[in-house]
Formats: C-alpha cells, structure tokens, sequence
C-alpha cells in the first residue's frame, strides 16, 4: 500500500513539474515566434519600406541586438528579486512588440518595436531553461529543460504556419500592405497568455533558499520530489548556499580552475550554435527555396516542413537526452550538420540546382540540430553553474549566443549575395567541424547529476582532475 501511495506520489510530482515547465516554456514559444516571424514578412517588409539588403538585415537582426541586451538584465534582476516577476516582465514586452510591429508606419518605429521585441527573447531565452532547470529533479532535468526547445521549434513552426496562411489566402496587394502586419500581430495571443498562466507557477525553490524562505522553497520542492527527497535535497542546496557565503563573488568565482572550464565551455558552445547557420535557415528559408527554383507559394509550404521538423525532433531529443547523454548527442549533430551544408554548397555550385536535394538538405540539417545543439546547448549551459552565479553566467554565454546570432542575421544577406550559396555554406559546415572537435575534448556529461552534484565536481576539481574530466 505504502509503495501505491509512493507511486502515486511521484506521478503527482512528475505531472506537476511537468506543467510547470510547460507553462514556462511558451516563453520559448515566443522566442521562436518573434525568431521566425520575419521569415514570412521580409519581402513584404522590403518592398514597403524600400530596404536595401544592410537595412534589411539590420531589421531582422534587431531581435538578437535586443536580446543581447535582455540577457544581462535578466541575469541581473533574476538574482536579485527571482525569477519568476523577470518572466512575468518577458511576457508583457512580447506583448509591446507584437502590437507595435503590427501598427508601425515608420521604419524606426519597427525597429524600435522589434528591439523590444528582442529584450523579451533574451529574457527568456535566459530563464526559461534556468527556472526549469532549478525546479526540475534530476532524472527528468534533461527531458524538461528541453521543454524550452519544444517551445521555441513549436513557435516556429506556428508563424510559419501563420505567414503560409496570410499570405496563401489574400491577394498580394493585401499581403504587402495589410498581410505583414497581421503576421506580428498575432504575436500578442501567445503573449498574453504566457503572462497569465505564470501566475500559477512557483517561484524557484533555490532561489527562495538562496533568499531563507526555507518554508515557501520546502513547499515547492515537496511538490516536485515528494517530502522525503525534498528534505534530502534541501540539506544539500543549503549546504551549497553556505558555501557561497564564502564565495569570492561573481568574478573571483570564473577565476577558478574548474569554473573558467564551464565558463569557456558555455560561451564557446552559445556561440558555435548559431554559427551552425540554423539563424540563417530559419530567417532566410523562403529566400534559399526561391533560390534553388521553388516559387513563392512553393517556399513558403516547404517552410513550413521545416517547423514540423523541428518540433517533431525537439520531441525525439526529449525522449533522448537524459539516456544517451549531451555530449554524444551534441558531437552526432555537428557531425550531421557538417555533412548536410558541405552538400548544400555543393549543390549552389552545380550549374544546375538541383531543388529537391537542397530542401532534403535543409531539412537534414534541421533534423541533425534539433536532436543535439538546438536544446542541448542550453541544458548544458543550464546545468554547469553554481547558484550563486548561474543568473549571471548564463547571461554571459546568452549575450555571446545573441551576439553571434546578430553577427550571423545581420550578414548572412550580404554574405548571400557578395560570396555566393556555395561558399556562405561551406562557412557554416567548417564551424559545425570545428565544433565537432571542441564538444570531443572539452565539454562535459552532466547527464544524471544533480545541479549540487556537478558543482561539487567543478569545486573539487584541480588540475589533474581537469584533465581527466575533459578527456
């Protein structure tokens, strides 16, 4: 009996985190909506506001330049006053930015509108993995982090479908005064939503510990492990906490042997994710059809294919992560994403293009990054700090992640048009090789561990044990 009441206990808690982390990450899914949002309304974009490819790409580029922005003030006041008011704040200027996108007369208002936009996105995209992370158990973390990348691919998938759609079912006259337009607009629905729905979700237990409401962090934890591990993982997330009080603060902390490691390995990993050129497919991939011969109707279906993809493999990396591991998984992608771009160039070099092979590619591509460097990089990143600076230095690696999104938006236009598809994807196959070869020999397995157990690991760690943990 006692052992049906046990059972009934861990599916309550399994099931309550669960929503939990599903609530939080429709924060993602604005991320991926704002992300893939001018996908369908560049062209449009262009025409009405006469951009050159510089402006164009500056328009599109305006959601990673505010991010970078959003991810140090979140990291900031997450620390400071928790993070759920932070996401709560995320939600209203998705919200802000929709409807002033929607609205917009003026290039500047658009892009004032879209920098707001990318505040909420680097929000997010900082504490929804690390609110999951912090209430999550450890034999789930992976699956429920991941999460975060369900949202983002779902977002996606869903703008994609919203662009298809305004633009499928109106004349082009409308789509290039009125259909634009609605395509951010609906960016607010999603937006209000994951502003009310936060209203239920508990703050996070380590941040409660780490401000003493033991009794509020008791409670939670309960809720999520049950009374009798609730306790045991009180005592060690207190335990760690006393250990901060000896910390040498923020910058003395990433001075450390083991904590320069995780800090070079989260930032180097943010970075290598967009040079893996999954930014430029999801922004540009109506262009990159219309160049291997699909028509405009054409390249916005097989667009949306690529969303289906994404989610459906964002699922498959759910299911997969916490038994195969990240690194593996991380090292499988590049490998495949290395492959796929190196024939994609291949096939832009050709004089004739062959369409069918590039959308194979392309998807391919979106298969091999969504199982692996799509949601892996930001469990990884989630997992390997302390609590007494994860705020700060997942902004960090946020920031660089954001600013090589910006550099990759901003010129992948330019790059298209002055270099050629050949070479501009050759480019992102030689990095997805590079980061093959720094996943093999510096990143970290978390898998299992508790987010105690892997500080305990980067605080024991001296310089022999460095390299046996790297190995």
């Amino acid at each position: 009996m006692a052992t049906h009441k046990g059972s009934v206990r861990h599916e309550s808690s399994t099931l309550f985190v669960s929503l939990v982390a599903g609530i939080a990450a429709i924060g993602g899914l604005l991320f991926g909506y704002d992300q893939g949002v001018i996908s369908g309304a560049v062209g449009f974009l262009q025409t009405q506001f006469q951009m050159n490819e510089g402006l164009l790409g500056f328009v599109s580029a305006c959601i990673p330049l505010g991010a970078m922005a959003g991810v140090i003030i979140a990291g900031i006041t997450s620390d400071k006053f928790g993070r759920k008011p932070i996401l709560l704040a995320a939600g209203l200027l998705f919200v802000i930015s929709s409807l002033g996108c929607a609205f917009t007369q003026t290039v500047a208002i658009l892009i004032l509108a879209r920098i707001i936009g990318g505040l909420g996105v680097g929000v997010a995209s900082l504490l929804v993995p690390l609110y999951i992370s912090e209430i999550s158990p450890a034999r789930i973390r992976g699956r429920l982090v991941g999460t975060n990348q369900l949202g983002i691919a779902s977002g996606i998938f869903v703008v994609y479908i919203v662009n298809a759609i305004i633009a499928n079912t109106h004349t082009q006259n409308w789509d290039q005064t009125i259909g634009w337009r609605w395509m951010f607009g609906v960016g607010a629905i999603p937006g209000i939503l994951f502003f009310i729905l936060l209203f239920w979700v508990p703050e996070s237990p380590r941040y409660l510990l780490k401000k003493g409401e033991q009794t509020e962090a008791k409670a939670v934890l309960e809720r999520i492990n049950g009374p009798f591990v609730a306790k045991a993982e009180m005592t060690a997330i207190n335990a760690a906490l006393r250990d901060e009080s000896k910390s040498p603060g923020f910058v003395g902390e990433l001075v450390k042997k083991g904590f320069k490691i995780a800090m070079l390995v989260a930032v180097v990993l943010a970075a290598m994710q967009q040079f893996t050129g999954t930014s430029a497919v999801a922004y540009y991939a109506p262009i990159i059809f219309k160049q291997s011969g699909a028509g405009a109707n054409a390249a916005l279906i097989e667009t949306i294919m690529i969303g289906a993809i994404k989610v459906i493999f964002t699922i498959v990396l759910m299911l997969l992560v916490d038994r195969v591991g990240r690194k593996r998984l991380l090292m499988i992608g590049a490998a495949g994403m290395a492959i796929c771009l190196i024939i994609v160039g291949g096939v832009f070099e050709a004089t004739h293009i062959i369409g069918w092979l590039v959308l194979a590619m392309v998807l391919l591509h979106t298969v091999a990054f969504e199982l692996s460097w799509g949601g892996g990089v930001w469990i990884v990143i989630s997992e390997i700090f302390p609590t007494r600076i994860r705020g700060r230095a997942m902004a960090m690696a946020s920031f660089v992640l954001w600013g090589a999104t910006y550099l990759v938006t901003q010129f992948f236009p330019v790059l298209l048009k002055h270099a050629g598809s050949s070479m501009t994807f050759w480019i992102f196959a030689l990095m997805c090789i590079i980061m093959f070869l720094f996943t093999w020999r510096m990143v970290p397995e978390t898998k299992g561990k508790t987010l105690e157990d892997i500080q305990a690991e980067w605080d024991s760690m001296n310089l022999v044990k460095e390299q046996n943990f790297i190995g």
